[in-house]
């Protein structure tokens, strides 16, 4: 149970996500012929979805908020910058089709480009709420395929024995 767990909680770090957590539970199925992948899967994007909604509605104000503060400043002003440069991107690329560049932004893992920035780059966008949310549990659920695949060929497993 403990390392379900443990791929839940690494899903839902910034930056990690998913892209880390899939390979983490492939190594525990090195480790352990009896663990689920397929359970682990769902735990993992569970947990890659679960903080979509309140980056959405509370992640921009906070981050505005502290902004100018002594201490958590500069962090601060780095996630805003983070999501301010994803969003122009996105918008810049995408013109009307906004839903599909955040899903395949979400959804092609490479570094920076996990459903944390997805979604507040699309909340500093404005974006409507429903179209935020599928966008980004489809660019998850693409995501994990990609890096299920990889790590199927045997080209993840050992990051997450490592880690």
């Amino acid at each position: 149970m403990i390392r379900y767990l443990i791929v839940f909680f690494v899903s839902m770090v910034p930056l990690v996500e998913l892209r880390g957590a899939i390979p983490w539970a492939y190594g525990y199925k090195a480790l352990d012929p009896n663990f689920n992948l397929l359970a682990s899967y769902i735990i993992i994007a569970i947990g890659n979805m679960l903080p979509m909604p309140i980056i959405y509605l509370f992640a921009r104000k906070v981050l505005e908020w502290g902004k100018d503060k002594p201490v958590i400043g500069g962090f601060f002003t780095f996630c805003l910058e983070k999501g301010e440069k994803g969003g122009k991107k996105l918008q810049e690329k995408a013109g009307r089709g906004l839903f599909v560049a955040l899903l395949l932004f979400v959804g092609i893992p490479v570094p920076g480009t996990g459903a944390w920035t997805g979604t507040l780059a699309a909340s500093i966008l404005d974006m409507d709420f429903k179209s935020t949310i599928l966008a980004v549990v489809g660019g998850i659920a693409l995501a994990g395929c990609i890096v299920g695949l990889v790590c199927t060929l045997g080209l993840g497993a050992y990051i997450g024995v490592a880690a």
